[in-house]
């Protein structure tokens, strides 16, 4: 079979896979019943004022409440307030926002019901540190954690111990009220209490563990945080706890539900599609390379699927940054398949952020075809250069292909499509 117009099939895909998990779709099934008393919603992430306007939306009774959301993924509510802060480096309105958060929660009943409403973005969105520790210290080892390479479970593991607020402390700040909390989940494996890092959730991981992530990526701290972690003071509440036992919490969107929007798309095309997996990690230049192969293995022996095909994946890869280009983790996988690939005839590929942003950049991700290679030798661009520079921005912007989607408001991480014709 023939597809008219491969790259915009591929957009096709990814704005399927995005409207899947929008907060308009999965949120009203999983709210709860109004409460006797107050209503407060608080929370946090690039889809918190989205997720907050559909709870005005929907809501029956008294409302208010808080929540903090990145720059320019606002959302116009009437009865909660939103707040727009830093991502994925905090600043000062995001540490206002959460003290204030905090002293919202103080004070509740047992009639009182908090709903917290959290996605993706949401631990540097809600950055209020531990007593003794400044902003701008947490601020520093955020940025070396996010150059280092490191798992997003390792930067929330030493968030939540650097914290006054993650790691369960803001729910046992709400008792004795009720609280439900609704995710959106950008981690690989679904982990509640890793998303945003699980400001309301119990915590099991240790100081012991945030100490060796820190030392095991070689990221130097000043004096008064390593006596923080090595005493123990910055321990977070464990799920043993029993102030957590009338709390739930309900994952309302993940990546294999954008997957499966996807697939299901492509196949209502006559495509045949397969999800790779909705958790993949690692490297997103070696990423890059494994999906080329499969890709050249499909297009050449019909192995392990025949084509025409669809091939789908998720989670989050890194980027240890070494050069001085633009891009994200998107670009940077795009611009690895690329360079492996070398206008092998008959693949595509697309390769997004779901919520908008590849990294820190303008666009959410770009898009490859066969003709890219030549289009990019026409320039005078040497795509090997500029993968070691980091550079998949300029490579893909160089060729009209970057993928500019603006804020979507959700966030289930990396969205990766290969069509092989």
């Amino acid at each position: 079979m023939t597809i008219a117009h491969p790259k915009q099939f591929l957009r096709d895909l990814y704005n399927t896979a995005v409207d899947a998990v929008s907060a308009q779709k999965c949120l009203p099934a999983f709210l709860p019943a109004p409460p006797k008393g107050r209503t407060l919603v608080i929370g946090a992430g690039k889809g918190a004022a989205a997720m907050a306007k559909v709870v005005e939306q929907h809501w029956q009774g008294e409302l208010s409440g808080l929540v903090v959301t990145r720059y320019g993924h606002g959302a116009d509510c009437q009865r909660i307030e939103v707040v727009e802060a830093a991502h994925p480096v905090p600043d000062e309105a995001g540490r206002q926002a959460a003290g204030r958060i905090l002293q919202m929660v103080h004070g509740l009943t047992e009639d009182d019901l908090v709903l917290c409403l959290i996605s993706g973005g949401g631990s540097a969105l809600l950055a209020l540190p531990a007593e003794g520790i400044t902003l701008e210290q947490k601020q520093a080892i955020n940025k070396a954690l996010l150059k280092s390479g490191a798992a997003i479970s390792e930067m929330n593991c030493v968030r939540k111990h650097l914290s006054a607020i993650k790691g369960g402390r803001l729910g046992l700040a709400c008792a004795p009220a009720r609280v439900v909390t609704l995710l959106i989940s950008d981690v690989p494996g679904d982990e509640p209490g890793i998303i945003a890092s699980g400001p309301t959730l119990p915590d099991d991981t240790t100081c012991e563990q945030a100490l060796a992530i820190l030392r095991k990526y070689d990221i130097a701290v000043p004096a008064n945080i390593e006596q923080h972690l090595s005493s123990g003071i910055g321990e977070t509440p464990k799920s043993s706890d029993p102030r957590f036992q009338k709390h739930e919490h309900h994952i309302i969107a993940t990546a294999q539900h954008a997957l499966d929007a996807a697939a299901a798309k492509a196949r209502a095309a006559g495509l045949a599609a397969y999800i790779l997996s909705d958790g993949i990690e690692g490297e997103a230049r070696d990423v890059g390379i494994v999906h080329a192969a499969l890709a050249k293995q499909i297009a050449d022996k019909g192995q392990p699927f025949s084509k025409p095909c669809v091939v789908l994946s998720g989670g989050e890869t890194t980027v240890t940054v070494r050069g001085s280009g633009r891009g994200g983790r998107n670009a940077e996988f795009l611009l690895s398949l690329a360079v492996t690939l070398d206008g092998h005839p008959g693949i595509y590929a697309l390769a997004c952020d779901t919520d908008g942003i590849d990294g820190s950049e303008d666009n959410a991700g770009a898009v490859y075809a066969p003709d890219s290679a030549a289009r990019a030798a026409a320039q005078g661009l040497r795509p090997k250069n500029l993968l070691e520079n980091n550079d998949g921005y300029g490579f893909f912007n160089a060729l009209d292909d970057l993928i500019v989607s603006g804020p979507t408001r959700t966030n289930v991480n990396d969205f990766r499509a290969m069509l092989i014709l």
